[in-house]
């Protein structure tokens, strides 16, 4: 029980010690470093999802069926 107390008050003394520093204007110690800057992604073409949706894909079933009707089997 002592050990949950002691626990409990050096908490409360972290929190306060943070609170006088950013009131301070110390060092914000809650927020992340700043991070580098990325480059921007280079935009690929956009493409459909599926073979249905593509309409090259149609007409070439479409010039494969008209091709296929008059052969015979």
């Amino acid at each position: 029980m002592v050990v949950l107390v002691m626990m409990a008050i050096a908490v409360g003394v972290v929190v306060l010690a943070m609170r006088a520093a950013a009131a301070q204007g110390g060092p914000d110690v809650t927020t992340r470093p700043a991070r580098p800057a990325r480059r921007p992604r280079v935009a690929r073409p956009i493409r459909p999802l599926a073979p249905d949706d593509d309409p090259e894909f149609l007409r070439e079933l479409e010039r494969r069926a008209r091709r296929d009707d008059g052969a015979a089997s």
